[in-house]
């Protein structure tokens, strides 16, 4: 129990800017990797990073989606209900393929977030943490909370909705969806309903709309994206 608790006291000292970062530790001894930013190392992840840069400088984008593949998707299964929900919001896509909390954190430190003044920042990421590298759950939530400390800090006017990782897995009871159910558990606590809000609408994803248990297809995105339109529009401050 002193373990735990130690550790928690670490990620909070960690997250708050109160250590360095190579302080980031678990009782072990060990790097907590969730919250170090790192880039993945292949050719089209920074390649996709440099575009995403350029198209933010030059373009409007009064909404972001940040994420991972499941992000990344609206732009092939997603992409005719990311147009007509969307594309008039004049929104950006930074969702990458197989990002990891830490993965996303360098790029939101390294350009994403630079001179834009989104009205909203819609966050989903994790679920990668819990195969590619087997983090812990609460390993995990701190990566997210280091995520929405950066938006925060850098973005202090825009509005923030953490979604609950979605289910993975064709059964209730699969390992990894049970890992996602643990970090999502503790997401809720981060939100303050001023800057950061939270929407878990993720059970009424089923098999027939994630064939591969995973990523949804367009009858997927389109509930995905009903599912968020009413606080999306209130949170954009629109009629």
């Amino acid at each position: 129990m002193r373990t735990r608790v130690f550790a928690a006291f670490l990620l909070t000292l960690c997250l708050g800017g109160m250590l360095p970062s190579f302080s980031c530790t678990t009782a072990s001894g060990e790097q907590i990797r969730a919250v170090m930013a790192t880039p993945q190392p292949e050719n089209w992840w920074m390649e996709r990073h440099v575009r995403t840069v350029e198209r933010l400088r030059h373009g409007p984008a009064d909404l972001i989606f940040i994420g991972d593949s499941i992000t990344q998707g609206w732009e092939a299964d997603g992409q005719r209900i990311w147009n007509a929900f969307y594309r008039h919001r004049h929104a950006a896509n930074l969702g990458f393929n197989g990002d990891q909390t830490d993965n996303v954190l360098w790029r939101l430190q390294n350009g994403e977030l630079d001179g834009i003044t989104p009205k909203l920042a819609i966050v989903m990421i994790g679920t990668n943490n819990a195969t590619r590298r087997e983090d812990p759950p609460e390993e995990t939530a701190a990566g997210i909370q280091a995520i929405l400390t950066t938006i925060r800090t850098r973005l202090p006017g825009s509005k923030i909705l953490l979604l609950a990782i979605f289910p993975r897995g064709l059964s209730a009871d699969d390992p990894l969806r049970r890992v996602n159910d643990e970090v999502n558990d503790r997401l809720r606590a981060f939100a303050d309903q001023r800057q950061i809000f939270f929407l878990d609408r993720a059970g009424r994803l089923s098999e027939d709309v994630m064939p591969d248990a995973l990523h949804p297809n367009e009858r997927g995105y389109r509930i995905w994206a009903d599912g968020m339109e009413g606080l999306v529009t209130q949170l954009m401050g629109e009629p």
